[in-house]
């Protein structure tokens, strides 16, 4: 049988956008809707003629709210198949009416537990019961109900009651889905709440469940053969480039999208201004300064070749200053984020550089230190889950293992490149000079390989006197040479080589003060 007109709705929402319009639609269509507590009031305010389902159901609301819909007379009236005599012969003997369109957002859990100072008790109350059960119950019926869980699903319910007075078989089934897909995403932060009380001794929960909502599709994924989207969890308090602001630009890209991330992590944590330069998701160039302009300076200096097509990340709000520095430069920048931009600062970036038709800025509001978080990467078959690499490095464990002791300055300028060897993919190194970075080896095969790169990336001026990072140790002594010829003044790396020895005597050969940092930095 076709699906029956929509006759009545019943209405209860804890987010109320755009809810006062959708309702004046449906009574618009001749639908009569129930409500209940904060939303029948909230539609009575409106002038919109609300039937209270306690008077329906001749039984109170009580219990601060904890039980209202709960009844066989609204779930019985939900449940009903309309084409089965016997439920239709059950209505009509206790007097219920049907429901054929239920309007349902839960309690704000999430939004609740994500403010400063909630108690367990405050959590708990944010558990809804009647709502999960009323979605579920319409999901399940959903042959002749339409359940609604968003406010961004009414334009289209309202478009097909004006033009049918009731829903496709096609649309409900979707409705239907996503409704389940809602409840899950809502059982799931709860129990991930209460989890992570219960099991503070134990790192990983026993099984992991992950609801994404699609955010956005992408134009293609790392190559133009490969379809890609963007998905979004539930929101998190650090700046992050999902809720993020785009000033300009056209759409992002998945590699960009990437790069971007890569940028933000690497100046998050840095207390003085600080700018980095992400090409292929490694650092080309980073930098801090007494202000943003010698930090960006610092940044684009790095590797100014590689700089070409890269993406920005900035710590500190982008003044007028930092904004005719980037646009005067002769280098092509694929996008900028940043905590935010100045309003001159904004203009002056989209209308000056030769590159501002299609530059993405994007401010993400204030950074904070990373938080520990967990990361997870796909495998064939399963997941790889592990704790970001995001700790406070601690300077108390490092140990200077070589006879010449690194003075002050030095052991500044080792901290500034510990903390940028981490964002660089193994194997690792960097050499740092004046909290710049001025060369980078990533990714190769071999440790001697990365160092011979990163000394080349350089070139001997800039070498002189930098500082060589590396993020594990050195297998063999065979780097220690190169950076010497190079003449860099001191090295850091984890230690933990069964040759340590060895390359501790070819830096005290070269007299290259040495730090152990006891811990390593490896980025896959």
């Amino acid at each position: 049988m076709p699906a029956p007109k929509i006759k009545r709705a019943l209405v209860s929402v804890s987010d109320k956008t755009g809810v006062v319009q959708f309702a004046q639609s449906l009574v618009a269509a001749g639908v009569e809707i129930y409500s209940t507590g904060g939303t029948r009031k909230h539609l009575n305010d409106a002038g919109i003629a609300v039937t209270d389902v306690a008077q329906y159901t001749q039984f109170p609301e009580m219990m601060d709210g904890r039980v209202k819909t709960l009844h066989p007379k609204i779930f019985a009236g939900i449940l009903c198949r309309h084409d089965l005599e016997s439920d239709k012969k059950s209505l009509a003997d206790h007097a219920i009416e049907t429901f054929e369109l239920v309007v349902v957002n839960l309690y704000p859990f999430a939004a609740t537990i994500a403010k400063a100072g909630i108690t367990e008790t405050d959590a708990i109350e944010q558990i809804d019961i009647g709502g999960p059960s009323l979605v579920r119950a319409a999901a399940k019926n959903n042959k002749f109900v339409t359940v609604v869980t968003s406010n961004s699903q009414y334009a289209e319910v309202v478009s097909a009651l004006e033009t049918s007075g009731s829903t496709s078989d096609a649309l409900r089934r979707r409705l239907m889905a996503e409704a389940f897909a809602h409840t899950a995403a809502y059982d799931q932060t709860i129990a991930q709440y209460f989890t992570v009380g219960e099991e503070e001794e134990e790192d990983f929960a026993e099984t992991i469940n992950i609801n994404l909502r699609r955010q956005s599709v992408l134009r293609y994924g790392e190559n133009s053969h490969q379809k890609a989207a963007l998905y979004r969890g539930p929101k998190i308090s650090e700046a992050n480039l999902i809720d993020a602001q785009q000033h300009n630009g056209k759409q992002l890209s998945y590699n960009n999208l990437l790069d971007l991330d890569a940028a933000l992590n690497m100046v998050r944590g840095l207390p003085a201004p600080a700018c980095s330069v992400i090409k292929h998701n490694n650092p080309c160039g980073a930098g801090t300064g007494s202000n943003l302009v010698e930090a960006c300076e610092k940044g684009f200096s790095g590797d100014p070749v590689s700089a070409f097509g890269s993406v920005i990340g900035i710590n500190r709000p982008v003044d007028v200053a930092t904004a005719e520095f980037l646009s005067a430069g002769d280098f092509f920048v694929e996008a900028i984020v940043a905590p935010g931009f100045e309003g001159p600062a904004l203009e002056i970036l989209k209308t000056k550089p030769k590159w501002k038709k299609n530059v993405r800025l994007l401010s993400v509001g204030q950074l904070k230190p990373n938080l520990p978080t967990m990361e997870y990467r796909n495998l064939l078959g399963g997941m790889l889950v592990q704790q970001s690499d995001n700790q406070p490095d601690d300077y108390a464990n490092w140990k200077v293992v070589t006879e010449n002791q690194p003075d002050d300055s030095i052991m500044e300028e080792l901290k500034f490149g510990w903390h940028m060897v981490r964002f660089i993919k193994s194997n690792a190194i960097c050499l740092s000079k004046g909290r710049g970075l001025v060369g980078v080896g990533a990714g190769q095969m071999s440790r001697v390989d990365s160092v011979q790169i990163a000394i080349r990336k350089a070139g001997p001026h800039r070498a002189t006197g930098s500082v060589l990072s590396s993020d594990a140790f050195f297998p063999f002594a065979d780097s220690i040479p190169l950076a010497a010829s190079a003449g860099v003044r001191a090295i850091i790396q984890p230690g933990g080589s069964v040759r340590d020895q060895e390359v501790i005597a070819a830096c005290n050969e070269h007299g290259i003060p040495m730090v152990f940092a006891g811990n390593r930095h490896f980025r896959h």
